[in-house]
């Protein structure tokens, strides 16, 4: 869920058919069961991004609160595509990414497309959720099949995923906390499927996304030392490859990300923690020593508040 990508768009930016998978695919080791026909259907929508040229309206709420309503817009042509977002509502911002590469398939991408994991004789995503295959509603005035995906810890949410019948297109999202507790929901409430795009909204703000080589080691704000990640939650994994002593690293399961920064501070702060939740997303920021150094270090992304303070509590030096 992780195109125009911070998170929540994340899941928008997905895809069409693969191959039909094999009955020879075998579920090995500790492999729990798997819904085959999800695993087509998640594959697929992965797959839709390639292929499938759209614009639509899509609407976006966290926790009950006021809707935000934005245009949004991707144009697949040749081996390069064009996407557009634009808030309707706020503050009328436009985000826009050009020439973005197909063949590029980020590290998200790559989780999701479980059929050749499964082939392999591992497990992919399905040991950490489980995923189920039901009767989808209509959105957007288009039939859709619902994917139901409920973690299988307490690390992680779980989502609701609508996938157009025809396309494999994600047309909504709804991410679900403790006790089927709605956090974020995001739908299309009305999409078309053509390479043209519609004049554009009046425009405040443009921003041009930043889009690094997936494994690529990136120029970023860097710290005096090298430092590790003691425990991160089980199938998460890095979407890039950062330099040992930078100042923030990234890590996805391909449903869900999260970010850790860490700050040097040049005095002692007293230890302590703060936590702002908004829908899915936690920032959990926390001072503390790393050896004898004062640290500020924060944890950012789509995780329980749990989750992020057993992340922080493991960053340490490299000795």
């Amino acid at each position: 869920m992780a195109g125009l990508r911070s998170k929540s768009w994340k899941n928008f930016v997905f895809a069409l058919p693969a191959a039909f998978l094999l009955p020879a695919l075998v579920f090995a080791g500790d492999c729990p069961e798997v819904d085959l026909e999800a695993i087509k259907w998640l594959d697929r929508m992965t797959r839709s991004v390639d292929e499938v040229s759209y614009h639509g309206v899509v609407t976006f709420q966290r926790d009950g609160q006021d809707m935000q309503v934005m245009q949004v817009s991707r144009v697949v042509d040749g081996d390069t595509s064009f996407e557009r977002l634009t808030q309707l509502t706020g503050q009328g911002a436009e985000i826009l990414r050009a020439s973005h590469p197909l063949q590029c398939v980020h590290p998200g991408h790559k989780l999701l497309r479980m059929g050749q994991d499964l082939q392999d004789g591992e497990c992919g995503l399905s040991r950490l959720y489980r995923f189920r295959v039901t009767e989808g509603e209509r959105v957007a005035g288009r039939k859709a099949v619902r994917l139901e995906v409920a973690p299988r810890d307490l690390y992680r949410y779980g989502y609701i995923l609508e996938l157009d019948r025809r396309t494999g297109l994600l047309l909504k999202s709804v991410t679900v906390g403790r006790g089927s507790r709605m956090l974020e929901k995001f739908q299309f409430a009305d999409i078309a499927y053509n390479s043209r795009l519609p004049e554009g909204a009046e425009i405040n703000l443009v921003h041009e996304a930043e889009h690094p080589a997936p494994g690529e080691a990136r120029e970023e704000r860097s710290l005096p030392q090298a430092w590790q990640v003691g425990w991160l939650p089980r199938g998460f994994t890095a979407t890039d490859t950062p330099l040992p002593n930078a100042a923030r690293r990234t890590f996805t399961d391909g449903l869900a990300v999260f970010s850790i920064f860490i700050e040097e501070l040049d005095r002692s702060i007293r230890p302590g923690e703060g936590v702002v939740r908004s829908g899915s997303t936690t920032s959990y920021t926390r001072g503390m020593n790393v050896g004898d150094e004062p640290v500020l270090v924060t944890v950012v992304g789509e995780i329980p508040v749990n989750t992020a303070r057993m992340v922080a509590d493991s960053v340490a030096w490299t000795h």
